[in-house]
């Protein structure tokens, strides 16, 4: 599978910034904001402010990570369908 980087800009504490992720991790990130009935903006202002080290396009990789791995073990029902997007070519256990 062969995916390619999507750039978007997000304001952060004011500030626009650019992030690029893969358009599979794009997905997921606007479906957990949808499940949290948040905005990408927000969630991405979360995970920031919340970041040790490292790059902000790490982090909401690694944020989209936990999240699937915390849903999946609190047996969300719907979880694979509503978070991962078909592109990752995950299976649930």
């Amino acid at each position: 599978m062969i995916s390619s980087m999507m750039k978007r800009s997000i304001v952060l504490d004011g500030h626009k910034t650019s992030v690029s992720l893969e358009e599979p991790f794009w997905i997921a990130l606007k479906n957990i904001a949808r499940i949290e009935k948040s905005l990408v903006s927000k969630v991405v202002e979360d995970i920031d402010s919340e970041r040790k080290n490292g790059n902000l396009s790490s982090a909401i990789r690694l944020y989209v990570l936990d999240y699937m791995i915390h849903a999946s073990n609190e047996h969300i029902e719907g979880f694979v369908t509503a978070v991962v997007p078909k592109q990752l070519d995950i299976v649930a256990a």
